[in-house]
């Protein structure tokens, strides 16, 4: 064993040093009449780590701590000795190399096993040889190995298929819980758990059961968590299949389409109306074209009897031959007619 003085060995956590040194202070002022107590630090640990037996309210008139295995003094089960003055210490017949003790009478285990877990107690000589006896538990752990899911299968029907997870352990007395989507998972009238929590049932399965599965084993020291579990569940999307909707969805539903129905009938009236409001327009105009084309044809009638009317007369008029011009252009009939139009009043 190395001296209390001597760096610690690998493995050795910092936290430690500075714990200690808040025990070594508090050992100048602490009153004479404290009572000696034990504290496991940390309170529980898993197999292969370091935990600290710390003694509490140690007193100046200390001669010396002896540490022995089990809840009696006996020199069979003697670990260690130190001795204060001298900073001397012996080896006990149980001492196992991984045990170091400290100034202030706490005790180390590095390393831990679980074959280090029960009581110890310790023994305070004082200078007048007076003996105070305390006795602490250190509780170890074996860390919690990886649980692993089996499932009957990862893809299932709804409503027809029936879905068995089991949580695999090679670990004994631990405790296991299940988890859906990270979060502890609510059972119901169909999803049931063995008495142990070993084996998931859910029967018949839901859509809403897709999702990640995972189980978690853990004892009083560690817990461990199995990896994801993907469970994808099948469902029927045709109409007859659609038993798993809500009341309220099927209300919508219905309302939708009736609200549709009417807005197709209000759009067909509309367009219907509009082509009746415009056969009407197009037969009111060719009436109007064709009134208006008679008119036209009446007053072209009218005038026409009117030019049928007119009386032409013709009038000859005699001119008294004037003298020849000395141009060589021929002259001009005697005798012209020149017709007038006289209208009838």
């Amino acid at each position: 064993m190395e001296p209390p003085s001597a760096p610690g060995h690998r493995g050795h956590v910092p936290w430690h040093r500075l714990l200690l040194a808040v025990s070594l202070l508090s050992f100048w002022n602490l009153p004479a009449t404290a009572q000696i107590t034990i504290e496991s630090v940390p309170f529980k640990t898993a197999e292969g780590r370091d935990v600290l037996l710390l003694a509490h309210n140690a007193t100046e008139d200390t001669l010396g701590y002896s540490w022995y295995r089990g809840e009696r003094v006996e020199n069979n089960q003697l670990i260690v000795t130190y001795r204060i003055d001298t900073q001397a210490y012996t080896q006990g017949p149980t001492f196992s190399g991984r045990e170091r003790i400290y100034p202030n009478g706490s005790l180390l285990f590095q390393n831990a096993t679980q074959n280090d877990t029960g009581y110890y107690t310790l023994m305070v000589t004082k200078n007048d040889l007076q003996r105070e006896i305390v006795t602490g538990l250190l509780r170890v752990y074996h860390p919690v190995a990886k649980p692993i899911i089996e499932a009957n299968s990862t893809t299932v029907t709804e409503h027809e298929d029936t879905v068995v997870l089991k949580c695999l352990t090679n670990d004994t007395g631990v405790s296991l819980r299940w988890l859906f989507n990270g979060q502890s998972l609510l059972l119901a009238e169909r999803i049931k758990l063995s008495q142990d929590n070993g084996t998931l049932t859910i029967e018949p399965v839901r859509r809403e059961d897709a999702g990640n599965y995972q189980c978690e084993a853990s004892n009083l020291g560690n817990s461990n968590k199995s990896d994801p579990l993907r469970l994808d569940v099948k469902f029927d999307s045709a109409p007859g299949s659609s038993s798993g909707l809500s009341g309220g969805a099927i209300a919508g539903i219905v309302i939708g389409v009736l609200a549709g129905v009417a807005l197709i009938a209000g759009l067909v009236y509309f367009l219907f109306i509009r082509k009746i409001g415009g056969a009407s327009d197009q037969r009111q105009l060719t009436e109007n074209k064709s009134s208006d084309f008679n008119h036209i044809q009446d007053h072209s009638d009218k005038l026409s009897k009117k030019i049928d009317e007119v009386t032409y007369s013709s009038l000859n008029f005699n001119a008294q031959e004037s003298k020849k011009p000395t141009s060589a252009l021929p002259s001009p009939s005697a005798t012209e007619t020149v017709y007038s139009e006289v209208k009838k009043k």
